[in-house]
């Protein structure tokens, strides 16, 4: 699987759900459902600064998560022929 890095330098707001929210299980479908609309609402920003100002002038309280260092493991073909030593490389099932 690739994953891309499309859209991933955007800051996001959610919101939480509610304790109370009234949240229910449709007895026909199984769906979950619920009287909270904010839960389902997902607004995204360029930057942290334009979040906390937006959230800071609807008069909100909010919490910035600090973002994740990306680490990108190196990868390659030849390293599933290396020789590690005290790893089993085959394995025999009969």
């Amino acid at each position: 699987m690739q994953s891309g890095s499309g859209k991933t330098e955007r800051w996001r707001i959610d919101f939480d759900i509610l304790p109370g929210g009234s949240r229910w299980e449709n007895p026909l479908m199984g769906y979950a459902s619920s009287a909270d609309y904010m839960q389902a609402v997902r607004m995204t920003f360029r930057s942290s600064e334009d979040a906390a100002h937006f959230a800071g002038k609807q008069g909100w309280d909010y919490y910035i998560q600090p973002t994740a260092a990306k680490r990108i493991p190196p990868k390659n073909y030849s390293e599933n022929f290396v020789y590690k030593p005290h790893k089993l490389r085959i394995m025999r099932t009969k």
